[in-house]
């Protein structure tokens, strides 16, 4: 403890530098799925038990809550950090390379539950606040719909778990590491997914007058599509939509019968989600017809918007300040258009999710590149910030 300082400094976690390395490689090297974290959740649990946290299981299917009341306060916070991998073979070749074929930590979740563990070990040592803390492991963020957030949520993990306030955090390529990032309102985008099967006649690619070609009708879809950003909403929102997937047809000498698109969706305020999914499926549907086609269309609304709450995200950067200087932080981040389900959490309690740089080195190797890797120089640095800001907030000095 720092003889200058009341609350946790970087010194203070400093000597658990090797183990926490340690831990979070071997997290990357043993990635699991959405809702297939069965070994994750069970290595997280033994720990916050071994430490003396009360330990839920099977929450929204794979889910850990790890509870530590301390103290006669009835104040109550809540921590989270995501568990799940993604899909992604990976192409690192370093010796904590993932061992299962087809699944990667490349989002970094890795990272996040040891720099949350990492913390939890130090509070459950020190115990010195006076509160109940409860720590979120949660699945299936990766899932984009119906994920372990939404399920959580509407299992009644507030009711279950109490708490005041909650607070998440993302590790962000492309800057420095051990740099502290956020913004007050709306942080992160809405993020829907469209799913559109376009059906035609198949035939013979020698006799095109004789069917109806689903390929012709899904290129002028996706140009078509391109305008509505552009000429749709306006210049002072932001909105993306992107093709990501376009399916169809097997031989060069075959004019398929259906043709499908994959559509990824982003924004960040309600009238224009309303409107982007109009005029998307108006698109279709009339762009369809025209060439004697017929759409099927799928929209399926995803994560809500990240919106931060200003009190706890002014604490938060106060904190971070505290830690790394106020030089390291940034309260004024660009919203990003990523999407996260922290924001499903942020609809039933106030809190902020915030962004730790993963090194400027990693700014060719972004979020969900099989190449990417956790900064571990972040592992100390987040811990010490999730430490402090527990410290803080059940102090006096947090209350609103």
């Amino acid at each position: 403890m720092n003889a200058n300082d009341k609350y946790v400094t970087l010194a203070d976690l400093e000597p658990r530098r090797a183990e926490l390395t340690a831990l979070r490689r071997q997290f990357h090297q043993h990635p699991e799925l959405a809702f297939e974290e069965f070994d994750t959740a069970s290595s997280v649990a033994a720990l916050l038990t071994q430490w003396g946290f009360e330990v839920t299981t099977g929450v929204a299917g794979t889910g850990v809550v790890g509870t530590l009341k301390l103290g006669h306060s009835q104040r109550t916070l809540g921590l989270r950090a995501d568990m799940d991998a993604l899909p992604i073979t990976e192409e690192n070749a370093f010796g904590h390379a993932s061992l299962h074929p087809g699944k990667m930590h490349a989002c970094g979740h890795d990272g996040h539950m040891v720099m949350l563990l990492g913390a939890a070990q130090f509070l459950a040592a020190t115990r010195r606040f006076d509160g109940t803390l409860q720590l979120i492991f949660q699945p299936a963020e990766e899932r984009g719909f119906d994920s372990g957030a939404k399920r959580m949520v509407e299992g009644g993990l507030f009711d279950r778990f109490p708490c005041d306030a909650v607070f998440a955090m993302h590790n962000h390529p492309g800057r420095p590491a051990g740099q502290f990032m956020s913004r007050s309102g709306e942080f992160m985008a809405a993020g829907d997914r469209v799913f559109i099967t376009i059906k035609g006649v198949g035939g013979h690619a020698a006799r095109p007058h004789l069917a109806q070609d689903p390929v012709v009708g899904a290129a002028s879809i996706v140009m078509a599509l391109q305008t509505v950003v552009a000429r749709n909403v306006p210049p002072d929102q932001t909105a993306v939509v992107t093709i990501g997937t376009i399916q169809g047809g097997k031989a060069l000498n075959v004019i398929p019968s259906e043709v499908t698109l994959g559509l990824s969706v982003r924004s960040f305020d309600p009238t224009v989600r309303a409107l982007l999914r109009n005029r998307i499926t108006d698109i279709v549907q009339l762009q369809a017809a025209s060439l004697g086609l017929s759409a099927e269309i799928d929209y399926v609304e995803g994560y809500p918007v990240v919106k931060n709450s200003e009190w706890e995200t002014r604490f938060a950067l106060q904190v971070a300040a505290e830690l790394v200087g106020d030089d390291q932080v940034d309260g004024n981040m660009d919203v990003q258009t990523g999407s996260e389900d922290f924001g499903y959490m942020l609809q039933a309690r106030p809190g902020c999710l915030v962004r730790i740089g993963n090194g400027a080195a990693q700014l060719n190797k972004m979020l969900h590149n099989p190449g990417y890797d956790f900064n571990d120089e972040n592992l100390v640095t987040g811990a010490a910030f999730w430490a402090r800001l527990v410290e803080r907030f059940f102090s006096t000095a947090a209350v609103q």
